[in-house]
């Protein structure tokens, strides 16, 4: 099993966990929700491999340096 389809579980167990707890309410913002709640700490776990460095951090992401610049300033990373 690759790296990609673990995390790929986690999320599906999280979201069925989400589900479950709903209790019958409606979900709502789900991919919005989703994507706030695994970006940051991507951001600064890779952020973090990086040793701080921007340019190195963007590579990794495969972002622009300029959009992981956006991205820290979003989830009030420094």
């Amino acid at each position: 099993m690759s790296r990609g389809s673990d995390l790929a579980g986690a999320v599906r167990r999280a979201l069925e966990r989400y589900f479950r707890d709903l209790e019958g309410e409606k979900p709502t913002a789900i991919y919005d929700m989703v994507m706030k709640n695994v970006e940051k700490p991507v951001l600064e776990t890779v952020l973090a491999k990086a040793g701080g460095n921007l340019t190195l951090a963007a590579a990794m992401l495969g972002i622009d340096r300029n959009t992981l610049r956006k991205k820290l300033q979003q989830h009030r990373i420094k």
